[in-house]
Protein backbone atom coordinates (compact mmCIF):
# COMPACT_ATOMS: atom_id res chain seq x y z
CA UNK A 1 0.00 0.00 0.00
CA UNK A 2 1.38 3.38 -1.01
CA UNK A 3 1.09 6.27 1.44
CA UNK A 4 -0.58 9.35 -0.03
CA UNK A 5 0.86 11.64 2.62
CA UNK A 6 4.40 10.66 3.60
CA UNK A 7 4.38 12.94 6.65
CA UNK A 8 1.24 11.33 8.06
CA UNK A 9 2.70 7.92 7.28
CA UNK A 10 5.80 8.81 9.31
CA UNK A 11 3.57 10.03 12.15
CA UNK A 12 1.63 6.76 12.11
CA UNK A 13 4.85 4.73 12.12
CA UNK A 14 6.16 6.83 15.03
CA UNK A 15 2.89 6.38 16.91
CA UNK A 16 2.97 2.61 16.40
CA UNK A 17 6.64 2.49 17.44
CA UNK A 18 5.89 4.51 20.58
CA UNK A 19 2.94 2.22 21.38
CA UNK A 20 5.15 -0.87 21.15
CA UNK A 21 7.76 0.78 23.41
CA UNK A 22 5.38 2.33 25.96
CA UNK A 23 2.79 -0.42 26.08
CA UNK A 24 -1.00 -0.37 26.23
CA UNK A 25 -1.10 2.15 29.11
CA UNK A 26 -0.37 5.01 26.71
CA UNK A 27 -2.36 3.67 23.75
CA UNK A 28 -5.30 6.03 24.19
CA UNK A 29 -3.09 9.13 24.44
CA UNK A 30 -1.06 8.09 21.41
CA UNK A 31 -4.16 7.45 19.31
CA UNK A 32 -5.67 10.80 20.36
CA UNK A 33 -2.45 12.58 19.42
CA UNK A 34 -2.32 10.92 16.00
CA UNK A 35 -6.00 11.64 15.30
CA UNK A 36 -5.48 15.28 16.24
CA UNK A 37 -2.68 15.50 13.66
CA UNK A 38 -4.94 13.91 11.05
CA UNK A 39 -7.72 16.40 11.86
CA UNK A 40 -5.28 19.31 11.54
CA UNK A 41 -4.12 18.00 8.17
CA UNK A 42 -7.72 17.62 6.97
CA UNK A 43 -8.61 21.11 8.14
CA UNK A 44 -5.59 22.53 6.33
CA UNK A 45 -6.49 20.67 3.15
CA UNK A 46 -10.09 21.87 3.38
CA UNK A 47 -8.99 25.48 3.90
CA UNK A 48 -6.64 25.24 0.94
CA UNK A 49 -9.34 23.80 -1.33
CA UNK A 50 -11.83 26.43 -0.20
CA UNK A 51 -9.37 29.25 -0.94
CA UNK A 52 -8.60 27.75 -4.36
CA UNK A 53 -12.30 27.42 -5.22
CA UNK A 54 -12.96 30.98 -4.09
CA UNK A 55 -10.06 32.27 -6.21
CA UNK A 56 -11.35 30.35 -9.24
CA UNK A 57 -14.82 31.81 -8.76
CA UNK A 58 -13.39 35.32 -8.44
CA UNK A 59 -11.38 34.87 -11.64
CA UNK A 60 -14.44 33.56 -13.48
CA UNK A 61 -16.51 36.48 -12.23
CA UNK A 62 -13.80 38.95 -13.27
CA UNK A 63 -13.76 37.44 -16.75
CA UNK A 64 -17.54 37.63 -16.88
CA UNK A 65 -17.99 33.95 -17.60
CA UNK A 66 -20.00 33.11 -14.51
CA UNK A 67 -21.90 34.87 -11.78
CA UNK A 68 -19.85 35.50 -8.67
CA UNK A 69 -20.18 33.00 -5.86
CA UNK A 70 -22.48 33.74 -3.00
CA UNK A 71 -26.13 33.24 -2.43
CA UNK A 72 -27.71 32.02 -5.62
CA UNK A 73 -30.30 34.73 -6.01
CA UNK A 74 -33.51 33.41 -7.40
CA UNK A 75 -32.77 29.70 -7.59
CA UNK A 76 -35.75 27.47 -7.11
CA UNK A 77 -34.29 25.88 -3.99
CA UNK A 78 -33.72 29.22 -2.31
CA UNK A 79 -37.20 30.50 -3.12
CA UNK A 80 -38.87 27.25 -2.11
CA UNK A 81 -36.93 27.03 1.15
CA UNK A 82 -37.69 30.63 2.02
CA UNK A 83 -41.39 30.09 1.34
CA UNK A 84 -41.52 26.95 3.47
CA UNK A 85 -39.72 28.64 6.36
CA UNK A 86 -42.07 31.61 6.09
CA UNK A 87 -45.14 29.39 6.29
CA UNK A 88 -43.76 27.39 9.20
CA UNK A 89 -42.95 30.57 11.12
CA UNK A 90 -46.34 32.04 10.21
CA UNK A 91 -48.11 29.57 12.51
CA UNK A 92 -46.56 30.66 15.82
CA UNK A 93 -46.47 34.32 14.73
CA UNK A 94 -50.19 34.18 14.00
CA UNK A 95 -50.90 32.58 17.36
CA UNK A 96 -48.82 35.17 19.20
CA UNK A 97 -50.49 38.01 17.30
CA UNK A 98 -54.01 36.74 18.04
CA UNK A 99 -53.22 36.01 21.69
CA UNK A 100 -51.79 39.46 22.33
CA UNK A 101 -53.84 41.78 20.12
CA UNK A 102 -56.72 39.83 18.64
CA UNK A 103 -57.52 40.18 14.95
CA UNK A 104 -55.35 43.30 14.67
CA UNK A 105 -52.35 41.29 15.86
CA UNK A 106 -53.08 38.62 13.27
CA UNK A 107 -53.25 41.23 10.51
CA UNK A 108 -49.97 42.84 11.62
CA UNK A 109 -48.23 39.44 11.78
CA UNK A 110 -49.37 38.52 8.27
CA UNK A 111 -48.47 41.94 6.88
CA UNK A 112 -44.96 41.36 8.22
CA UNK A 113 -44.79 37.88 6.69
CA UNK A 114 -46.05 39.12 3.32
CA UNK A 115 -43.67 42.09 3.48
CA UNK A 116 -40.61 39.92 4.12
CA UNK A 117 -41.59 37.57 1.30
CA UNK A 118 -42.21 40.49 -1.06
CA UNK A 119 -38.77 41.94 -0.36
CA UNK A 120 -37.20 38.53 -0.88
CA UNK A 121 -39.09 38.04 -4.14
CA UNK A 122 -38.11 41.52 -5.34
CA UNK A 123 -34.47 40.38 -5.38
CA UNK A 124 -35.30 38.14 -8.35
CA UNK A 125 -37.39 40.54 -10.43
CA UNK A 126 -35.69 41.00 -13.81
CA UNK A 127 -36.58 44.70 -14.07
CA UNK A 128 -35.02 45.40 -10.64
CA UNK A 129 -31.67 43.71 -11.37
CA UNK A 130 -30.14 46.74 -13.05
CA UNK A 131 -31.07 48.97 -10.13
CA UNK A 132 -29.35 47.01 -7.36
CA UNK A 133 -26.87 48.84 -5.25
CA UNK A 134 -23.39 47.50 -4.87
CA UNK A 135 -21.10 47.89 -1.88
CA UNK A 136 -19.32 50.76 -3.63
CA UNK A 137 -22.63 52.65 -3.90
CA UNK A 138 -22.73 52.95 -0.12
CA UNK A 139 -19.22 54.36 0.17
CA UNK A 140 -18.98 58.16 0.32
Amino acid sequence: MEARDPELRRELDATLQARSELGPDYESALIDSFLEKVEQRLAGTHDQRTRRLYAEQQMAAARGTVRPAGPAIGTFGERFGFGVVSLVLAIPLSAIGVANAGIEGLVVAWLGIVGVNAVHAARTWPWARGKRRTASDWDG
